[in-house]
């Protein structure tokens, strides 16, 4: 059975309220604009066929001459006014089978979580990268401790997320008319009763959000680059 073709789509549209005024998109991690080395990661990956960066109208010409000679079709779209609405926009442009939805944030994934999750996207409809949690997890409201989750059934649950671009279009369409809230892509579709499966993550496939993490992405290049 031939592969199906496959979009990375990239959502790098948001305001990085998180970051103290850095505008993570664009910032260097080891002298390389953070979007270039998501943008490269996935291109690297033979199952990409196109990649399609969703951002901010002020960064779309930005970008684009960034990632030039990236070795795949690029288009880099407008982002809307929530990351699901971004993502839609995103895959309006999309001309693939299948989609892997991934954080312009996460730079530092591996052609081997890609293909991970591009497989059994393929084969199950629905997939995601995780990786199981170190940490003790309490559910508590107003401070007060409510219950302890098992630990072995819970995951942190990384990017891309891939799925067949009509499916996962209309199930966040259909999520955002019923104000469904959405912190993932899997989240529409679990909604929606589609079977999402989990595939290997990668500890460095960690997503920029603070200051801090762009610290520690420095020290995952300087291990990466030793021999």
């Amino acid at each position: 059975m031939s592969k199906k073709t496959c979009a990375a789509i990239i959502v790098a549209a948001g305001n990085a309220s998180r970051m103290g005024g850095i505008d993570k998109t664009v910032t260097p991690i080891g002298g390389v604009p953070m979007i270039l080395r998501t943008v490269r990661a996935l291109a690297a990956s033979e199952r990409m066929d196109e990649i399609i960066i969703v951002t901010r109208p002020d960064l779309i010409e930005p970008i684009e001459k960034l990632c030039v000679g990236v070795g795949k079709p690029l288009t880099v779209v407008r982002g809307g006014n929530c990351r699901a609405g971004s993502v839609l926009l995103g895959l309006e442009a999309c001309h693939s089978e299948l989609c892997a939805i991934h954080d312009g944030a996460r730079p530092f994934v591996t052609t081997e979580v890609i293909e991970a999750a591009v497989s059994a996207g393929e084969t199950f409809g629905g997939a995601a990268p995780a990786i199981a949690l170190k940490d003790t997890v309490k559910r508590a409201r107003d401070g007060k401790v409510l219950e302890t989750p098992d630990r072995a059934s819970l995951f942190a649950v990384q990017t891309p997320q891939v799925f067949y671009t009509e499916r996962i279009s209309a199930a966040i369409r259909e999520a955002l008319e019923k104000g469904l809230p959405l912190t993932d892509d899997c989240s529409a579709a679990e909604a929606m009763g589609m079977e999402v499966h989990l595939t290997p993550g990668d500890e460095e496939n960690m997503k920029i959000t603070t200051p801090f993490d762009l610290v520690i992405g420095e020290a995952i290049l300087k291990r990466r680059e030793q021999p």
